[in-house]
């Protein structure tokens, strides 16, 4: 087979900085990312993946459906692939770890979930509620990167021989799949480091020669032992991403600043490493993979961890300027300087990063489940809305949605066939249909959690839980410390809207009945007066319209929701169940099994945006309006019902501008809101994009919770995108 091998062209007399190597990886970067967009794209995390023809791996199916089940399938798999893996190597870098696949994704699409532990009767309810179960769904959780750090591949696989001597043989499939993973690793990555050192010896300019010979002897040393360095710990943590990512795309990253700050600190005192160094240690690593990072927060006692490291980590990301997931904790105590500098970078590149969560709201709200303050502080943005205390928590972040709109249907489609019509009878189905679809959700995640290790078992992160591997079983199986299941809810914006809908045109105003408007919604608005019937529909009192009809139901479905799931602790003791609203990139799916709803949302349109309001909620496009609101249906239990907000890039363009965007930002976080995404973008370039997403293929997003290079989007989901960017232009006043 072919290695994959950069092929270095520059002369041997070129000399190179810094800011020269940052300028020509980006422009790498995005050519490789223009490579991947016509190639298909995806509506997800740019993972770093490099595309290529030379390296395909072959699934070796345990099952007669084709597919891979258990321990052992897929650590020989796992293994396969890494024994056969290339080395991608580009000399201007400082780091290598860059993946071709997921071996996750190589099994049948329709043949994830072992057969031999069915769940057909969940399936039904699910089906009919549109609910995404969760069930085989990987991850989305947190690692301890500080357990690599502290032992390395060595001392973990060293740990993994002592333990199997202290247990029998019921843990011997968990111990020997992974300690065949490890040793696999530690060969995968010697062997990396060999190979780079062939490369070196090929290498004719001096500068990249250097480099190389200085790569091969770093990755040589951490294939077992611990980093020492702050450049050894970056490499480390890019390899961690590769091999995590090839698994099955591997999992979030954690406090970035806080976990290399003593490797900056020890280095900067021996004096091997500048800043000037750090921060393209930094950008290089933000360069391999869209990995979410938190900086920023208090730290177990409340005091400000921002450090020098979190303003280098800001810089870097800044020198690269590409699809960054970086979430600054913000907390009374945050260091104001790096606060505001952390908002002009967001409008200086209006690349979607930063992002900001509120430690107050997430911390309090987790505290209602019965921990301490000490362990809620711990609790960093891991991933597109979610929480997670690294190393310690399985919570099926973002892989649970009930679609609340679904719901609605079912419950307002069986109202027509009786013969009561009315608000309050619609109002008691809707909580029945409700509570049957989220005692469903919570069977199913206790159905994952039975049997998920003898369909996918997470033979990596296991790695970096503490005592987990002390335990020699799998997280589903009781490894983790605590179960916070995470549960959302999708499309309250719809539902509040045609509750509120209903409730004004049809009961308070009565300018039509239940009987015309279904006729209506059957016939999706398109027979006589249709439009006009919508128009009256769309035009009622909305969500987030302020203080209005909307704004009550959105409050009501909010409280039964979040009553529903809370009520499943006492059916599932031991497991903690938590409510969140989000949709994540299923607006689009769930939104295609939704006929047409009395809102005036057509059918199969999208639902809304994660807790956002429906499109033209306001024509003034208020962000206090709308903020107020989102901050008032907040579950409030310690996940996200996140603030997505898009801003035309003019509204800031001075000190005094950026002084009121971070004014703003204080007091959404202030109002009970648990997370913020921003957009700065211009309606004019991103449709030109929309139109030729190559004629700005640089141009990154923040689609909901992710980044994304807009070029990398669908067509549909670019639509999706436009139409929230183009229909609002808010404006910072002074007393919002």
């Amino acid at each position: 087979m072919s290695e994959i091998k950069f092929i270095n062209k520059f002369p041997s007399n070129e000399e190179f900085t810094f800011d020269k190597r940052i300028k020509l990886l980006r422009e790498r970067k995005v050519s490789q990312t223009e490579e991947k967009a016509r190639n298909g794209g995806a509506n997800e995390d740019d993972y770093g993946l490099i595309v290529q023809d030379e390296f395909n791996y072959k699934l070796k199916p345990n099952h007669e459906n084709g597919s891979i089940y258990g321990y052992k399938a897929w650590t020989e798999n796992y293994c396969a692939i890494l024994d056969s893996h290339p080395l991608y190597c580009d000399p201007l870098d400082a780091f290598v770890g860059k993946g071709f696949l997921f071996l996750e994704r190589l099994r049948p699409v329709d043949k994830k979930w072992n057969p031999d532990y069915p769940f057909d009767d969940l399936q039904k309810l699910f089906d009919k509620y549109n609910v995404i179960s969760g069930i085989d769904n990987c991850h989305h959780f947190t690692p301890d990167l500080q357990i690599g750090f502290d032992l390395g591949w060595g001392g973990i696989l060293k740990k993994l021989k002592e333990q199997k001597e202290l247990h029998d043989e019921t843990h011997f499939e968990f111990y020997d799949s992974e300690i065949k993973v490890v040793e696999t690793i530690i060969r995968f990555l010697t062997r990396m480091a060999d190979e780079i050192k062939d490369l070196s010896e090929k290498e004719k300019n001096p500068y990249l020669k250097k480099n190389l010979e200085e790569m091969s002897a770093m990755n040589k040393k951490i294939a077992s032992n611990p980093p020492e360095t702050f450049k050894e710990a970056i490499q480390w943590m890019c390899w961690f991403s590769m091999l995590s990512r090839t698994y099955n795309r591997g999992s979030a990253g954690g406090q970035l600043d806080e976990m290399l700050r003593p490797y900056y600190e020890k280095d900067i005192k021996a004096n091997i490493l500048t800043d000037d160094e750090a921060v393209f240690y930094l950008a290089c690593l933000f360069l391999q993979d869209s990995r979410y990072f938190q900086l920023g927060g208090p730290d177990a006692n409340g005091n400000d961890m921002t450090s020098k490291a979190s303003y280098l980590c800001l810089d870097a990301a800044d020198k690269i300027n590409i699809a960054c997931n970086l979430t600054i904790r913000v907390h009374d105590k945050l260091d104001e300087k790096f606060f505001k500098k952390s908002v002009a970078y967001l409008f200086k590149n209006k690349q979607g990063w930063p992002r900001y969560s509120s430690d107050t709201a997430l911390a309090e709200g987790f505290m209602k489940c019965g921990y301490p303050l000490e362990l809620a502080r711990k609790r960093v943005a891991a991933g597109c809305h979610w929480m997670c205390i690294p190393g310690m928590e399985y919570t099926m972040n973002d892989t649970v949605k009930i679609n609340l709109a679904k719901v609605f249907e079912v419950a307002y489609y069986e109202m027509m066939e009786g013969s009561e019509k009315s608000i309050d009878k619609l109002w008691k189905l809707y909580k029945h249909h409700l509570k049957k679809a989220v005692d469903a959700t919570g069977d199913g995640i206790m159905h994952h959690l039975k049997y998920q290790s003898k369909s996918q078992p997470e033979l990596i992160l296991n790695l970096f839980q503490h005592g987990l591997i002390e335990k020699g079983v799998n997280i589903t199986d009781g490894g983790a410390n605590y179960y916070n299941m995470c549960v959302d809810g999708s499309g309250i914006a719809v539902v509040a809207d045609s509750f509120a809908a209903c409730e004004q045109r049809v009961e308070r105003e009565q300018k039509i009945t239940f009987d015309t408007l279904t006729k209506h919604l059957k016939s999706n608005f398109e027979g006589e007066d249709g439009e006009y019937i919508r128009q009256m529909l769309i035009n009622s009192e909305r969500y987030c319209g302020g203080n209005l009809l909307g704004d009550e139901w959105a409050k009501k479905i909010s409280n039964l929701y979040t009553e529903l799931v809370r009520d499943l602790n006492l059916q599932h003791p031991g497991i903690n169940f938590i409510p969140g609203f989000f949709s994540w990139s299923n607006t689009l799916g769930l939104g295609k099994t939704v006929s047409a709803t009395p809102n005036g949302r057509k059918a199969y349109e999208a639902i809304n945006h994660g807790a956002n309001p429906n499109g033209g909620f306001r024509k003034d496009g208020a962000v206090s309006s709308m903020c107020n609101s989102i901050g008032l249906i907040q579950p409030g239990y310690g996940n996200c019902a996140p603030v997505q907000l898009e801003f035309d890039p003019g509204i800031v363009n001075d000190e005094e501008g950026i002084d009121k965007m971070a004014a703003m930002i204080k007091t959404i976080m202030n109002t009970g809101n648990t997370l913020l995404n921003i957009n700065i973008i211009d309606a004019k370039k991103i449709l030109e994009a929309h139109k030729d997403p190559f004629k700005y293929p640089d141009l990154v997003v923040r689609v909901t919770g992710f980044t994304a290079f807009f070029a990398m989007l669908s067509p549909e989901f670019r639509q999706l995108v436009v139409d929230r960017v183009v229909s609002v232009n808010p404006v910072i006043s002074d007393n919002i």
